[in-house]
């Protein structure tokens, strides 16, 4: 992590000297990060068509299916619709941002039904409990793949409702292992054998997570009333992140809440249903009312999260919608990674180089910003038109290397800009090992030419490098 001072690490490049060439200017650089989705509808299609009410289990936001504005259209209290999800569904309602439907058959994505995956944003599976066919794990993969976002709620192992001899969590781990898009641990984690009779998860402490720290509140604990947690693999998907753990474990163990990306979509996992109980629904169900614990604030974290997978968060994963349309997919940024060398992009003297101080993450090049461990800036963009009717998601691999031994000042910064909304800020303070895939929903610039732009500041001692590879602005 530590590394000193590389004042003359541009001379060895074989780009030394050369000036980057101009492919547009860089637009001014925002000061405050703001919803890529800003004045849009999220689309949330909830899954009932695999036992979701099987036994005591009510796994609905309303009686009324596909459509719950059929049972209210104007819900003002959670019981204008029925179901033990209502809590859930009746807030997204209230915001007026969000268009939520009920699946009651098989889900399949780039088909006609209305219900069809390719027409959401984000697909939430509330503890299933029937096995999902060839072909849905095939929709589904494909719809994380190209930009949806996928909310998976298991329960503990055990928990059969409907006696045809699974359960969730096995629904789960066979959805993530035995499909014919990825099977190779694509989002990072496996869910645990278990069945953890009571507690009361803590919230990590990050205060740039979206899910953990949103437009719905922030969350500090989650609840356990049997459930179990997922075993991180941080090798396999780099982006995986726990944000709530069990008492007494971190790391890749016992997170009872976890977030991930695989390819431009993002993924979240629950371990336990009764978060997202409400307590109400249809006669006859035995219900809890987790949603509303008092020790815990899982409606934050519930709406939270549904906002970062349907592509409502500021920051984070992927996202931005698996929906179709007639925007042709395609990745739009030139010379990703950078092994052209000195060509697309336009930036300071050096930035791309096939340095070997600083290893790429693929191929020879990379671009290596700051790194001197005096004050200095360096820049680099690429300007950028993405087509109308589009969902676009930018992505980079970050490495971030550094001398400083602060844990709690960023004294170094990197500033990731599209047009003109400030994406993230990243700093000494993330300095780790390795690099790490950051991806962010600018959905909201389609039908406009932005510019990309990374900024880099170093202080005036100990230095921070900012490595950047294997870049791409996908749409679909």
């Amino acid at each position: 992590m530590f590394g000193s001072s590389r004042s003359r690490h541009r001379i060895t490049t074989a780009l030394a000297g050369f000036a980057l060439l101009t492919t547009g200017a860089a637009l001014q650089v925002g000061t405050a990060a703001t919803p890529a989705h800003a004045a849009t509808t999220y689309r949330v299609l909830f899954d009932d068509g695999h036992a979701e009410e099987a036994g005591n289990a009510d796994w609905i936001i309303s009686t009324s299916k596909p459509d719950p504005l059929s049972q209210d259209s104007s819900p003002s209290s959670e019981t204008d619709w029925t179901g033990a999800l209502s809590s859930w569904g009746v807030a997204l309602q209230k915001t007026g941002s969000y268009s939520l439907k009920t699946a009651t058959s098989a889900l399949t994505y780039g088909g006609s039904s209305t219900t069809d995956l390719s027409n959401f944003d984000a697909l939430v599976l509330p503890e299933p409990n029937t096995l999902f066919t060839t072909a849905e794990k095939t929709a589904i993969m494909n719809f994380v793949k190209n930009g949806g976002g996928l909310f998976m709620v298991s329960d503990h192992t055990g928990a059969d409702r409907n006696n045809d001899g699974e359960d969730a969590v096995e629904i789960f781990n066979d959805l993530m292992t035995n499909n014919s898009v990825d099977s190779t641990d694509p989002f990072g984690f496996s869910i645990d054998t278990l069945d953890i009779s009571s507690g009361y998860p803590a919230a990590i402490s990050d205060s740039t997570d979206p899910v953990l720290h949103g437009s719905f509140g922030t969350v500090t604990k989650s609840l356990i009333a049997d459930g179990t947690t997922a075993t991180l693999k941080p090798t396999d998907n780099s982006a995986v992140k726990g944000l709530l753990y069990r008492s007494g474990y971190s790391g890749n163990t016992g997170a009872f809440f976890a977030t991930s990306t695989f390819g431009s979509g993002r993924v979240a996992f629950w371990g336990d249903s009764s978060p997202i109980d409400d307590g109400t629904g249809q006669s006859g169900n035995t219900l809890y009312d987790g949603w509303n614990d008092s020790g815990a604030t899982n409606a934050a974290l519930a709406l939270n999260a549904t906002a970062w997978l349907a592509g409502g968060g500021s920051s984070g994963g992927g996202g931005g919608g698996g929906g179709g349309g007639t925007c042709t997919a395609a990745q739009l940024l030139g010379n990703p990674g950078f092994e052209s060398g000195n060509t697309t992009w336009t930036g300071s003297s050096g930035v791309i180089t096939n340095s070997s101080s600083e290893a790429a993450r693929t191929g020879s090049y990379k671009a290596w910003l700051d790194g001197y461990g005096s004050a200095h800036t360096d820049t680099l963009s690429q300007s950028v038109t993405i087509p109308s009717g589009c969902s676009a998601t930018l992505s980079f691999y970050l490495h971030v290397d550094t001398a400083e031994t602060t844990t709690s000042t960023a004294y170094d910064k990197l500033t990731v800009t599209a047009g003109s909304t400030t994406l993230a800020t990243y700093s000494n303070l993330n300095a780790a090992s390795g690099y790490v895939l950051k991806s962010f929903d600018v959905s909201s610039l389609a039908g406009t030419t932005a510019t990309i732009k990374f900024s880099g500041v170093e202080g005036s001692t100990l230095q921070t490098s900012f490595v950047i590879d294997d870049t791409a602005l996908n749409v679909s």
